[in-house]
């Protein structure tokens, strides 16, 4: 079956960060390319519990950029293997199933969850985090019967959704409603991302919010807030006005395009600014929660001076290498918390997972997905697809996905 495979190796991660100065086609064109359309064979099923599935859409997401730029931190390698099919966000249709495996059939349509936790690589005694319903936070992604990766698409024993076909743990799956298109399938995941940053991090009723870009999970993002029905304001920072307007349609009262934070900040939340001898101003007063889904040193230093006393940042964007001014978090008590994936949440007394709260609010018509999709490709044009993303504002993209013949 066809492919796209990415590997990496010292060597070639060197010579691209020199050479790739020189055009970032090199990463995904020529000889020292990360990531290469391939033939390689089906994965089998790694054990009775697990089933085979045919893609039919898989999405882009900014992390398989990130990945195949090599602007990851390498504080992740030990969690991943090469090569490995990219692709993690993704639907597609049951055509094998191990004979453990209940409740799924050969043709349903469904989709996955990524992570590959302590059910998913055969280790009987769960980490702590599994225990706790937090299975994409799982301490042991380089441990059991799988090659180490944290996710279905950088694990080279399970295959990605970049390829005809791959397996899943029965764990992983969850059906998708008969009715439901298949972008809408594809955009579960991304959306499971958002709503769990939502319901971790959960503003009251009065708050004043505020989301840093807009792309796919900062839109999401705005879609949970109203779809959930949290009576808070919500403003956000976006310097494109395309996907300005889709935020404002997703919800958002004011739209921050100009960069000046501070001003903005100050005029929606009533907050007192005060400008310091050297350095930023920073504000006394401020929005509730902020959800930054850039999560650069700019965006991050930015988010805590204008953020309120006993203020939650939330950060969504996956940043490193940052450099951070903690003046703000202890002069006003705030709370910096990390959002990654998603699991359960305690609904009316029950353990909900993510993706069936997702589903459900899809299936109300309270979030809309389909038109977030924008390109659509085939495999064998991914060329065109990344080339494409990398310049997002020009071409008017929210979400690219492959689909399969």
């Amino acid at each position: 079956m066809k492919a796209l495979q990415f590997s990496v190796s010292i060597p070639r991660y060197i010579g691209l960060k020199a050479l790739g100065i020189m055009g970032r086609r090199l990463y995904y064109r020529g000889p020292l390319a990360t990531v290469k359309l391939v033939d390689i064979p089906e994965p089998p099923l790694p054990s009775p519990e697990w089933i085979k599935i045919r893609t039919i859409a898989c999405g882009l997401c900014g992390s398989d950029l990130n990945l195949i730029f090599l602007k990851d931190s390498p504080s992740a390698s030990p969690f991943t293997s090469f090569p490995c099919v990219l692709g993690h966000e993704l639907c597609g249709e049951i055509m094998d199933v191990g004979k453990q495996v209940r409740g799924l059939k050969t043709g349903d349509y469904v989709t996955i969850a990524p992570h590959l936790n302590c059910l998913a690589r055969g280790i009987t005694q769960q980490c702590a985090a599994c225990r706790a319903g937090r299975p994409a936070n799982c301490d042991n992604f380089a441990r059991g019967s799988l090659a180490p990766g944290m996710f279905t698409g950088i694990c080279r024993d399970t295959g990605g959704g970049f390829a005809q076909f791959l397996v899943a743990h029965q764990s992983q799956v969850f059906k998708l409603p008969p009715d439901m298109a298949y972008e809408e399938g594809a955009m579960i995941e991304p959306l499971a991302v958002s709503l769990q940053a939502v319901l971790d991090n959960r503003p009251s009723d009065g708050d004043s919010v505020l989301v840093i870009g807009a792309g796919v999970i900062g839109n999401l993002i705005i879609q949970c807030l109203r779809a959930l029905e949290i009576d808070c304001t919500i403003a956000v920072v976006e310097p494109s006005a395309f996907h300005a307007g889709l935020a404002g349609k997703a919800g958002a009262d004011q739209i921050i395009s100009d960069g000046d934070i501070f001003s903005a900040a100050t005029r929606f939340t009533g907050a007192t600014r005060y400008k310091p001898m050297l350095g930023k101003d920073i504000l006394m007063g401020g929005f509730s929660k902020i959800f930054d889904c850039v999560a650069t040193s700019d965006t991050l230093n930015t988010s805590m001076r204008v953020l309120d006393t006993g203020g939650t940042l939330c950060v969504v964007g996956i940043g490193h290498d940052v450099k951070l001014d903690l003046t703000p978090l202890w002069l006003k008590l705030q709370t910096m918390k990390a959002a990654w994936a998603y699991g359960y949440t305690q609904v009316e007394g029950e353990p909900k997972h993510a993706f069936e709260i997702a589903l459900d609010l899809v299936q109300a018509k309270k979030i809309e997905l389909s038109s977030m999709v924008t390109h659509k490709f085939l495999l064998e044009n991914f060329s065109d697809m990344i080339e494409t993303n990398l310049s997002k504002s020009v071409n008017r993209v929210v979400k690219s996905i492959v689909f399969f013949k």
